[in-house]
């Protein structure tokens, strides 16, 4: 149907055209009746041999490479040839017919439009009417049938109506072809107005320079909204580039005259004054020769790309509570500080490691909100310590570090700036109406003396960290003697391995007494191991490598089922004291570890009672519904669990609520001197109340005074454990212990 509109609406366009171009040919050609006349008293004469010519006429078409390639296209479309030899016979009969009317005039016009179409060129048009010409004189000059007066005239009326046909035809395929080209023509304005419109639209800046004639070839419209006087050559706003970075944009400008594709980051002043980022990208265009003859360019606006990348630079490597320098950008500064001290010989590097001491409670007391605000304060007081050319930084939680870069004397100069941060905490720290003290524990470390690589560094600045929070010596630096991870660590970690073997293990157990019934309420079981030669080792000797080597498993599975044999031994000959196992964040987080606590229970009548287990706050914490699961099951089989050294971790109140435990145990490092400390009186007396309020019973341990005694039990505190009360002893010695002391069962 479109066809078909198609062609209705050309042949249209032929008759309208057609009655005054017919006109015009019959007076430029003097077709008039005469010539009429004496065609059509000879037509039949001519008309003789019309489908041999026709036959001739496709003969000689395909002779020609151009004409045969087109008629073979015809074919491949589904057409025949012989349509054409008879529309090509019925041509020659309509043409002998002496029709000159306007409509036979926009037949042909429309007959030219089709030859257009089908590609057929105007010289085999010209090419076929010099065969129609031919092929009628030549029966005019032979055919007895025309009389010799009447040759002459009929020849003259032949060729006047051969022009016109030929004349409207092509008249129709100049028509066809100036139609197509305004429609190229509009369809290529209308695709560069859309292109027009594209660049108009988009951010970047296109241009284009001949290097050659130093002709800018084209600059996008978007050029004004950057640089609004008209652009420089050979570089677009190059006037506007900050002076600083014009150097590096010509000199990427030669790259590419060079014939290097180059991309160039500058600074660009902004209509307005501001300064905005771009990226210019020059794309040489090379000829067959291989000469640049032309660059391409983009120009385009990253001022938000780089704005982003550093907001992304900067949370990598920057605390985002303090705005200190994180661990990563710490640790590269440390090795950029030991390669420069590598370099100068007698330079030495310390590096710091900083943890405060307590500051969970603040968490827990005050809110996590008050902890960021405090921790940020302690920032701003510890640069005041420090030079600027050192760098403090803040690890994550209340643990912070420090790199001392130049140092001539190690020990002395890290010492004294040591001595300078803990000052920092001699004056309190407040919130609204809270007087808040802190303290604070320094492992030093120095470069070469302690280690010649960051890594090595930093673990030992961190292991003299804890030795100095340990002994409260508020700083210590690495000590090499008292550094546990040496060789003759790594034997005691083989001899641990045969010491179940060798049955070298022991529980020894320390009383816990209950403060308003002054009775002894159960004991805690603590390991000890008769080494062959170094003799007695406490669990902190050798625990923390069964926990490294994978042995604590053993180890606990040992403990328990000797604690349960132990605890049903009591309760056999009158003594009924449920024993409380420490439990290891390895062992805790074992598939088997509730499978070990019944095992060792089976043996027993299953009795959940005789034993207790203590798991640390930052154990349970690390896993929240997994201690859910593990400590529900516990309490099933009738285990009752308490937290140990509660206050040293990172307990969420919210979650501890939702936990089921019994009882809240102090960390000792609070107990120990909270007759003479205020501040470790207010943590326990927190605690103490913290727990009640959370419906646990709260165990003190590391009592070691009357007085410490005294105090706790003005509190309200439940239970007691350290040695003011007893030591710990075999199971050998409690009766003796009971029968000595004013403790009863």
């Amino acid at each position: 149907m479109q066809g078909r509109f198609v062609q209705q609406s050309k042949e249209s366009s032929a008759r309208k055209e057609s009655p005054a171009l017919n006109q015009q040919f019959l007076q430029f050609l003097h077709i008039n009746e005469n010539d009429l006349a004496i065609l059509a008293r000879y037509r039949e004469v001519l008309q003789q041999g019309k489908e041999r010519f026709a036959r001739i006429f496709y003969d000689y078409l395909y002779a020609f490479p151009a004409t045969a390639q087109v008629l073979e296209a015809y074919q491949a479309q589904g057409n025949h040839i012989e349509h054409l030899v008879k529309r090509q016979t019925e041509h020659l009969v309509e043409l002998l017919s002496g029709n000159i009317t306007a409509e036979s005039a926009a037949h042909m016009m429309y007959i030219g439009e089709v030859h257009y179409r089908y590609n057929i060129e105007p010289v085999w048009i010209m090419g076929a009417y010099w065969l129609y010409l031919d092929h009628l004189q030549t029966i005019m000059a032979s055919s007895s049938a025309i009389e010799a007066q009447h040759r002459a005239a009929l020849e003259d009326a032949v060729i006047k109506l051969l022009f016109r046909d030929m004349g409207m035809l092509l008249e129709g395929y100049w028509n066809a072809a100036f139609l197509a080209l305004h429609q190229e023509k509009d369809r290529v304005s209308e695709l560069q107005s859309q292109v027009q419109s594209m660049l108009r639209n988009i951010p970047q800046l296109l241009w284009s320079v001949d290097v050659v004639s130093n002709h800018l070839l084209y600059v996008s419209p978007t050029t004004r909204q950057i640089c609004p006087i008209a652009a420089e050559m050979p570089i677009p706003c190059l006037g506007w580039t900050v002076p600083s970075d014009r150097e590096l944009v010509e000199r990427a400008w030669q790259r590419a005259l060079q014939g290097e594709r180059i991309e160039v980051e500058s600074r660009v002043h902004s209509p307005g004054g501001s300064e905005r980022w771009f990226r210019r990208v020059f794309h040489p265009f090379l000829s067959a020769e291989g000469k640049v003859v032309r660059v391409d360019g983009v120009m385009e606006d990253i001022s938000d790309t780089k704005e982003t990348r550093e907001q992304l630079r900067r949370l990598a490597t920057t605390d985002t509570l303090t705005g200190l320098p994180n661990r990563m950008l710490w640790y590269d500064r440390v090795t950029q500080a030991i390669a420069a001290a590598r370099r100068e010989r007698g330079r030495q590097v310390a590096v710091m490691i900083l943890d405060l001491n307590h500051f969970k409670i603040i968490n827990d007391t005050l809110g996590h909100p008050t902890g960021d605000e405090i921790l940020y304060s302690i920032a701003q007081r510890l640069r005041t310590a420090l030079r600027e050319t050192d760098t403090l930084a803040r690890l994550g939680g209340d643990e912070f570090a420090i790199l001392l870069p130049d140092v001539k004397s190690g020990v002395q100069d890290a010492g004294k700036v040591a001595e300078n941060i803990l000052a920092c905490f001699s004056e309190p720290l407040w919130h609204e109406d809270n007087e808040i003290y802190l303290g604070a524990a320094i492992g030093i470390a120095v470069y070469p003396d302690h280690g010649r690589d960051v890594d090595t560094l930093v673990r030992r600045a961190d292991i003299a960290m804890y030795g100095a929070k340990g002994s409260h010596t508020g700083h210590l630096f690495y000590n090499a003697e008292t550094d546990t991870n040496t060789a003759q660590r790594l034997q005691l970690s083989s001899d641990l391995r045969h010491a179940l073997q060798r049955d070298e293990l022991e529980l020894y157990y320390q009383p816990k007494v209950h403060f308003s019934s002054r009775r002894m309420k159960g004991v805690e079981a603590l390991l000890r191991w008769h080494h062959p030669q170094q003799g007695l080792l406490e669990p902190g000797q050798f625990l923390p490598l069964a926990e490294q080597t994978g042995l604590i498993n053993s180890i606990t599975e040992w403990v328990l089922k000797r604690a349960a044999a132990q605890a049903q031994a009591w309760r056999a000959d009158g003594l009924d004291l449920p024993i409380a196992v420490n439990v290891s964040p390895r062992t805790f987080q074992s598939p088997r570890f509730v499978e070990m606590l019944r095992d060792a229970l089976s043996e027993y009548s299953g009795n959940g009672a005789l034993l207790e287990t203590e798991i640390t706050e930052n154990v349970l914490m690390a896993d929240i519904a997994r201690a859910q699961e593990v400590l529900g099951k516990l309490g099933t089989m009738g285990v009752a669990t308490s937290i140990d050294d509660f206050g040293t971790g990172y307990s969420s109140l919210a979650y501890l609520k939702q936990l089921p435990i019994d009882t809240l145990k102090i960390d000792k490092s609070f107990v120990l001197d909270m007759a003479h400390n205020e501040n470790d009186a207010m943590i326990v007396r927190s605690i103490i109340d913290l727990g009640h309020n959370l419906g646990f019973e709260v165990v003190a341990e590391g009592v070691e005074t009357a007085e410490v005694m005294d105090l706790l039990e003005s509190l309200g505190c439940d239970y007691a454990q350290g040695y003011h009360i007893g030591r710990p002893m075999p199971a050998t010695d409690l009766r003796t212990w009971l029968a000595g002391g004013g403790w009863h069962l």
